[in-house]
């Protein structure tokens, strides 16, 4: 009976940190798509909705392999498979940053904010 309950507790927890996952993920895709920055990727400009298309296409493709938003970072918005180029930010009056120093900023922000709520 312990060890039912334990078991259930796991699956409890591991459902949670699911939703909380897939909660982040969904936030950083729609930062993305409402960014008026632009998302550079292999030497071309894209604004934040066809940036969000193409993140999502790479999170579809590689979902069964990330846990973490850290891991949807890593494997969907951070560089080129192909070229290895990594991915950069420009936006309005800031230097042009790295997307997944950009994306783990943003990340953190909303963290941050569900927890003192």
């Amino acid at each position: 009976m312990i060890k039912f309950i334990l078991f259930s507790l796991l699956i409890i927890f591991s459902a949670s940190s699911i939703a909380d996952t897939n909660t982040e993920i969904k936030h950083l895709l729609n930062f993305v798509e409402k960014t008026d920055c632009n998302y550079q990727r292999n030497g071309t400009s894209h604004n934040g909705a066809e940036a969000r298309e193409h993140i999502q296409k790479k999170y579809d493709y590689y979902k069964d392999d990330i846990v973490t938003a850290e891991d949807f970072i890593a494997y969907s918005a951070t560089k080129s498979m192909i070229s290895g180029k990594k991915y950069t930010i420009i936006c309005q009056n800031q230097p042009e940053q790295y997307s997944a120093d950009w994306l783990k900023k943003e990340l953190l922000k909303f963290r941050t904010q569900l927890v003192e709520k």
